[in-house]
């Protein structure tokens, strides 16, 4: 009888519903059954957060998944699996918590996973399994490539920034590249703070030399030896992971002096934050990257030109690293040929809020906000009536059913006053007071705030005090006009994007939600500011 696999995901999720406490279990039960031959695997999570703990075994026909369970289903699933081994059908079927073979599932196999292709499915600290499930392809490509090949590739793919600018990623790149400077470096932005958010947690717990792949890309096309990963001090396990795969990927050969036994040197440092929001605003994180305040740096000169200790650096965020080896692996013209006008390759949803269904969904941009709710949220997970979903993260703008559907991509959201941000999609049922939610808005950004600039610093304090007096009914037009007025100031005044997008979801709710911002003032005053809403949407 041979040896047999069972996967207990290791990721913060799954820990978080007690996927530890599983896999003691499972180590419990292998103890006591010396002779099945179990070997207990810590694969990371496939991003379906609404079935974990979610166990998968391997058979003869693929991976059986068993849903939700707990350490106490443990001992009575694996005696049934054990006795149905030899079984030619598919063990495991009359368990209740079974949804059989894993790739077969709708969830999952109505995705286009690229970036997210190998989480869950392998040990993520093992990088033979990375090989083997084609790492490092792409990196193999771009090391017999030169400098500006690799930055064409780039630009030629339509690869954007997955984060709030979506800026071209090659542009950035060759920016870089075509300095005269000695000493170059490459900076990932993992500060991962957007609310409804855990899509780079998820590639650097469950695919953590992805990362790593494309950092090292990076430095090949710009001339880098020295690359840093800034990650937020609210992920204590990814720092774990990421640190012992970091060590691996020395051992190995892949980082050092001699990246894959090349000429080319290529090393990674790991940096973690102290929990400040504002430092995921790239030259925030370079001031605290360097051992200061995060403070936003005024532009120019951009970080491409003088960056990190003055010199040129190409700052990305995770996921748009992480994209970058199947650019190089599988040719600019097949990654380019998923998506929409000008954004293009895939994109990780993130459903998250009241969701029955929450988890990351990988898609190609252009499917719209209606069908990604439908065919995978699952609705509300308090049963009631979604109403609201704000997609961006919190200065991303709040959906009335009307927008829902808008193609998910940069354009069409830009085209509606929205944005797509980092892919954090967060649904509010019926019961949701938005005014609260404009409240919040403006509040988050005063107690985030750098604090360097006076529309940021005081128009966000500023916006607190006028939402709660429209909340309160009290001289509702003229602190209406106020609103909108604090809102222009600081969208077009703001030294960054913090203050300069806050307005985002204040407007939203000012346009689509008018009675929640309204509910103290007179029906008359209340009845004026709704038919001029009307007929400025019109």
């Amino acid at each position: 009888m041979t040896a047999w696999r069972v996967y207990v995901p290791s990721d913060t999720a799954a820990a978080s519903v007690g996927a530890d406490d599983v896999a003691a279990a499972v180590q419990e039960w292998a103890a006591r059954h010396v002779d099945a031959e179990l070997q207990l695997v810590r694969n990371g999570s496939r991003g379906a957060a609404w079935l974990e703990p979610l166990v998968e075994i391997d058979t003869a026909k693929g991976r059986v998944g068993f849903s939700r369970l707990s350490s106490a289903d443990v001992p009575a699933l694996l005696d049934l699996l054990h006795a149905e081994r030899d079984s030619q059908d598919l063990p495991g079927q009359s368990h209740a918590h079974g949804i059989g073979l894993v790739e077969d599932h709708p969830w999952f196999r109505m995705q286009r996973r690229l970036m997210f292709s190998r989480v869950g499915r392998i040990d993520p600290l093992s990088l033979d399994e990375y090989r083997d499930t084609g790492g490092l392809h792409g990196l193999q490509r771009a090391l017999q490539l030169e400098q500006p090949a690799i930055v064409q590739e780039v630009i030629d793919s339509g690869l954007r920034g997955r984060g709030g600018a979506a800026f071209p990623t090659g542009i950035k790149w060759r920016t870089v590249q075509q300095t005269t400077a000695a000493t170059r470096y490459v900076v990932c932005n993992a500060d991962e703070g957007d609310s409804g958010t855990f899509a780079d947690r998820l590639i650097m717990e469950a695919d953590p030399f992805r990362l790593m792949e494309g950092m090292i890309i990076a430095g090949l096309a710009v001339g880098a030896q020295q690359g840093y990963v800034y990650l937020r001090s609210e992920y204590p396990r990814t720092i774990r992971t990421f640190e012992a795969a970091l060590h691996r990927a020395r051992e190995a050969g892949l980082l050092g002096s001699r990246v894959l036994d090349t000429p080319h040197a290529f090393d990674i440092a790991l940096r973690v934050g102290a929990g400040a929001y504002i430092c995921g605003e790239e030259t925030a994180l370079l001031e605290s990257l360097e051992g200061r305040r995060g403070q936003v740096r005024s532009k120019p000169p951009l970080p491409a030109v003088e960056g990190l200790f003055g010199c040129p650096t190409v700052i990305n965020n995770v996921l748009t690293l992480a994209a970058v080896p199947d650019v190089l692996a599988q040719g600019a013209a097949q990654y380019a040929g998923f998506g929409v006008d000008r954004s293009r390759g895939t994109m990780p949803f993130q459903l998250a809020g009241n969701v029955a269904q929450g988890g990351l969904v990988e898609l190609p941009f252009g499917i719209t906000l209606r069908e990604l709710l439908e065919t995978f949220a699952g609705g509300t997970r308090s049963g009631r009536a979604l109403r609201a979903v704000q997609v961006g993260g919190p200065l991303g703008a709040y959906l009335p059913a009307s927008q829902w559907d808008t193609p998910l991509s940069y354009e069409h959201f830009a085209g509606i006053g929205a944005m797509l941000g980092h892919g954090g999609i967060v649904l509010f049922d019926d019961s949701v007071n938005l005014g609260a939610m404009a409240q919040f808005a403006m509040e988050f950004c005063a107690i985030e705030s750098c604090g360097k600039c006076t529309p940021c610093r005081i128009g966000s304090t500023r916006g607190v005090e006028v939402i709660a007096k429209l909340r309160r009914g009290e001289n509702v037009r003229a602190n209406w006009e106020l609103l909108g007025e604090l809102c222009e100031t600081m969208e077009f005044g703001s030294l960054c994007a913090m203050g300069g997008l806050t307005p985002l979801p204040v407007r939203s709710i000012m346009t689509h939600f008018t009675a929640d911002l309204l509910t103290s003032a007179s029906t008359a005053a209340e009845l004026t500011i709704q038919e001029s809403v009307t007929q400025e949407v019109a």
